[in-house]
C-alpha cells in the first residue's frame, strides 16, 4: 500500500550520509536526486524513502511517535542495520527485536 515515505530534514547532507549507509546494507541505491531532495528505492520494488528540506521553507521537526519500518532479510541484517544506524548518528529508542505479537 505504501509507495514511499518522505522525511523532512534540516541537514540534507548529514541525513543523506545516514541513509546512504542504511541503503547500502539494504542494496537499495539512490534513485532520484534534485536540489534539496534525495530518494532511495528500486523501480518496481518496495516502498522507497525520500529526504527533503520542507517545501514551505520552515524547519523540519520530529514527529513524536512516527516510525518507519524498513524490511530486512533476516535477524542478522536487522542487527547490522541497528549498528549502522548508531554508527551514523542514529539514537537508540529500544533494542531491535519483535514488536507486538506475531512480529
Amino acid at each position: 500500500m505504501i509507495g514511499y515515505v518522505t522525511l523532512g530534514t534540516r541537514d540534507l547532507a548529514k541525513a543523506a550520509a545516514f541513509y546512504d549507509a542504511i541503503a547500502a546494507e539494504l542494496d537499495t541505491p539512490r534513485m532520484m536526486e534534485f536540489d534539496g531532495f534525495i530518494a532511495w528505492g528500486k523501480p518496481d520494488g518496495g516502498a522507497g524513502i525520500g529526504l527533503t528540506r520542507p517545501f514551505d521553507g520552515n524547519p523540519a521537526s520530529v514527529g513524536n511517535g512516527v516510525m518507519v519500518a524498513l524490511q530486512a532479510r533476516d535477524q542478522d541484517q536487522v542487527h547490522r542495520l541497528y549498528d549502522i544506524a548508531l554508527a551514523n548518528g542514529g539514537t537508540c529508542e529500544g533494542q531491535p527485536g519483535p514488536r507486538g505479537e506475531g512480529f
